[in-house]
């Protein structure tokens, strides 16, 4: 097996993970500045060329996620949700259900070690799933790999429900500007902000608080319109890779091999999912007169930028569709660490077999 000079590991990892992520950009596949750096990382780290990313970049990451999320919540969003609220919040209780009901049962049948597979199957905020099943002591390189494999599915599944019924031709990479004039007050915001937070969720100690911490202050002060924020999209792209290897280059044959055997009850289980979320759209369709395009796009289970993506370039109702998403992105947020905990304590650990979370 090949291992280059120390020397040259970095700069190999970047070159790998810009080009993986601009196959992954012209294909049209989602979260591709995410996935690319992550995949280059995985390639590092199964061959035995991992490098160390510190702790100080990959929390600041997080920060940005976390400012992303805050961000997308808008006051039209929530009006939307308010005139309808019971309808959204009782989707979203069934989706969520269903999907913790095949995390329990992919525990329960020892597919993933401990609660690796109710924090991979959980319906949305695949990058937040991610961080805080780490934080909470899940795998999150197994949970990494559920959650996108999925994004991946659900993504390729409402783009050919949308051209199907619409003929929609809409792409991940139209209209990206990645250096846009900055508005410095702006900007300003999102870098404090980002520093502030990330700061402050590892010195209170809250699991997952460089994540959750500017993402609650940012949504309050957002909807408040006390603060504007600007994320520009090499800005992004400089934290979805720092998160990209942090979980790759975890990843070594063990894992590998263990993600590998269990890719078919993974990819089974996405498609039980998305075949369940196919059916509650049938009955929005015929009971409350929804078209078809809009009732699927708003209960597919993930994926909210591609599927906002997709919706924005196809004729359906677009507040609804992104009610529905914003809406169970964040009851999954809340949801999900007490639900993970709670499956935990039915089923256990599986025996003989520790998880293996990544350093915190």
């Amino acid at each position: 097996m090949f291992h280059p000079p120390k020397a040259l590991r970095w700069p190999a990892l970047l070159a790998m993970s810009a080009v993986v992520a601009v196959l992954l950009e012209l294909a049209g596949i989602p979260a591709a500045l995410l996935l690319g750096p992550m995949a280059a990382g995985v390639v590092m780290g199964v061959t035995g060329n991992a490098v160390t990313i510190p702790k100080v970049p990959y929390y600041l990451a997080q920060a940005v996620i976390g400012c992303l999320i805050a961000s997308s919540i808008t006051v039209s969003i929530l009006t939307t949700f308010l005139q309808d609220w019971m309808i959204y919040v009782g989707i979203v209780v069934i989706v969520i259900a269903a999907s913790s009901a095949l995390g329990w049962l992919m525990s329960r049948w020892q597919v993933l070690p401990g609660t690796t597979a109710v924090w991979g199957s959980s319906p949305g905020a695949a990058t937040a799933m991610m961080l805080m099943a780490e934080a909470f002591g899940a795998d999150a390189r197994l949970v990494a790999f559920m959650q996108y494999l999925r994004v991946i599915f659900v993504a390729v599944a409402a783009s050919m429900v949308a051209r199907f019924w619409i003929g929609a031709e809409g792409s991940a990479t139209a209209g990206i500007v990645w250096f846009p004039p900055l508005d410095w007050p702006a900007f300003g915001t999102t870098l404090g902000l980002t520093v502030g937070g990330a700061w402050l969720g590892r010195v209170l100690k809250i699991p997952a608080g460089p994540l959750l911490l500017p993402m609650g202050v940012g949504i309050v002060l957002h909807l408040l319109g006390l603060i504007h924020m600007q994320l520009p999209e090499w800005f992004l792209a400089i934290a979805y890779a720092a998160l990209g290897w942090r979980i790759g280059l975890g990843f070594t044959p063990e894992v590998m091999r263990h993600a590998w055997h269990a890719l078919p009850k993974i990819a089974g289980s996405i498609v039980a999912l998305l075949a369940f979320c196919g059916g509650l759209a049938a009955l929005l369709h015929v009971f409350l007169g929804t078209d078809p395009v809009t009732a699927y796009l708003a209960t597919s289970p993930g994926g909210m930028d591609s599927i906002a993506i997709i919706a924005a370039s196809t004729k359906v109702d677009l507040p609804f569709v992104m009610a529905l998403q914003t809406v169970r992105f964040v009851i999954v947020l809340v949801v999900g660490p007490p639900m993970a905990r709670f499956i935990a304590t039915r089923i256990g650990r599986t025996k003989g077999e520790p998880e293996p979370a990544l350093e915190n």
